[in-house]
């Protein structure tokens, strides 16, 4: 029986959190130096720190790299102890979800590495985080055969999904599986009815650009209510991704959701600087987190992250909104979306 069948389905983001999860830094390709290291977990400290301020949250740490972990995180958040290879919870962990009395299960999907990417650290100990820390959650779980991770996917929890055509339906996950039978897959496990798919995600998400996921959604455009969806623009022509967001914007305003209704999208503007280290940036104000009445966004010391705050006060005015430095997360291979996941209430 697959967890839509058994009467689960994955809450949207803004729903209650029990706590969020997190993993944390340790030496592998994704932190060549010990400086690269040290500052990777102080951005990702900063991040659990912030979250801290609204809802618990548990940190999974490597054997013998607990101690620093506890010096940076503090005593107010909970610190577990299991082999990991990198430190991307939204990707490696499960994807919770709630049946409405009281039970929670999770999706534990197949996990290759970002699509066996030689550039990532690895993903023996990855490939079975989400079954782990389902079982800690105490969550019921069920296992998918797709090659996917949870920033791949986007919920509105009214039904609908977002997806991109180079996440799930890339010869690196998925080769034999057609559009149809990915959907029937996404949906008997999140309990979702209508994916909404863009062709790819941001230009600095691929290679040759370092780190990257190879399009995944959660730096493109993500559900902000149902009906509402904030999506990255890129203002500047000379900046590839300006081609690529005029695209993606011009589907989802055509698009519906599960339930009929034609979307609302907000566009949120990339922030001025096109690159760094000799690739264009991927820095994305919608990779960020919703947790219980906090809105932690990312921040790139740009003249648009208050611009972008702004955005989202509008959006969440009950929520407060906090920007957290994310450009060492974005040079690593992703964002803070990228690094937490929500176990919801039930």
């Amino acid at each position: 029986m697959t967890a839509a069948a058994a009467g689960f389905r994955m809450p949207a983001e803004w729903a209650p959190h029990e706590r969020t999860w997190m993993a944390w830094p340790r030496p592998n390709l994704t932190f060549p130096t010990a400086e690269d290291l040290a500052e990777g977990r102080r951005a990702w400290a900063n991040v659990a720190r912030a979250i801290r301020r609204f809802e618990p949250v548990t940190v999974v740490c490597a054997p013998g790299q607990c101690e620093e972990a506890r010096e940076l995180l503090g005593e107010d958040i909970d610190i577990v102890e299991r082999d990991l290879d990198d430190a991307w919870m939204r990707d490696i962990g499960p994807t919770f979800l709630t049946n409405g009395q009281g039970e929670l299960a999770a999706v534990h999907w197949t996990f290759n590495g970002w699509g066996e990417n030689p550039e990532s650290a690895g993903w023996e100990h990855d490939s079975t985080m989400g079954a782990h820390v389902a079982g800690l959650a105490g969550a019921r779980t069920y296992a998918s055969r797709l090659v996917n991770e949870g920033g791949g996917i986007h919920v509105d929890g009214e039904g609908t999904v977002l997806l991109t055509d180079t996440v799930q339906l890339g010869p690196e996950r998925n080769p034999d599986w057609t559009r149809e039978q990915v959907e029937a897959e996404i949906h008997a496990q999140l309990g979702t009815t209508k994916a909404i798919w863009l062709p790819r995600g941001l230009t600095g998400d691929y290679p040759p650009n370092g780190f990257g996921t190879l399009g995944h959604i959660d730096i493109v455009a993500a559900f902000a209510a149902p009906g509402t969806v904030v999506v990255h623009t890129q203002p500047d022509p000379a900046h590839p991704d300006h081609e690529v967001c005029k695209e993606n914007v011009e589907i989802l305003k055509n698009a519906t959701d599960a339930r009929g209704r034609r979307l609302e999208v907000v566009e949120v503007p990339a922030p001025t600087v096109l690159e760094a280290d000799g690739h264009w940036v991927d820095y994305s104000y919608i990779n960020h987190y919703l947790c219980n009445g906090g809105v932690v966004l990312c921040a790139f010391g740009d003249e648009r992250d208050e611009i972008a705050a702004g955005v989202f006060r509008r959006l969440f005015p009950e929520r407060t909104v906090v920007l957290v430095d994310a450009r060492t997360i974005f040079a690593s291979g992703g964002g803070i979306h990228c690094i937490t996941q929500q176990q919801p209430e039930v």
